[in-house]
């Protein structure tokens, strides 16, 4: 399953949290076209360093498939960051 929301939450100065909600299709329909220049230049790379361009792709996308449940937790000093895709 595609990832459909990334929630980020952090600490504020003041102790509160904040949390901000990312829905994933209407930011990568908006960033499309710079997507399209990202895979361009992805095959560039991949055929500058001798990679096969169409499984490296492959094995980004199986990434990308792959987010869906993960939680990134950061903590230090009084940073406190949360991330959540779901």
């Amino acid at each position: 399953m595609i990832p459909q929301l990334v929630t980020a939450r952090w600490r504020r100065r003041d102790g509160r949290y904040r949390r901000l909600f990312l829905p994933v299709i209407p930011i990568v329909l908006l960033l499309s076209p710079l997507l399209v220049l990202a895979v361009i230049g992805g095959v560039i790379a991949c055929l500058m360093y001798d990679l096969p361009p169409f499984r490296t792709l492959a094995g980004v996308g199986r990434l990308f498939w792959a987010l869906p449940g993960a939680r990134i937790e950061v903590e230090q000093g009084r940073t406190d960051l949360l991330l959540s895709i779901r």
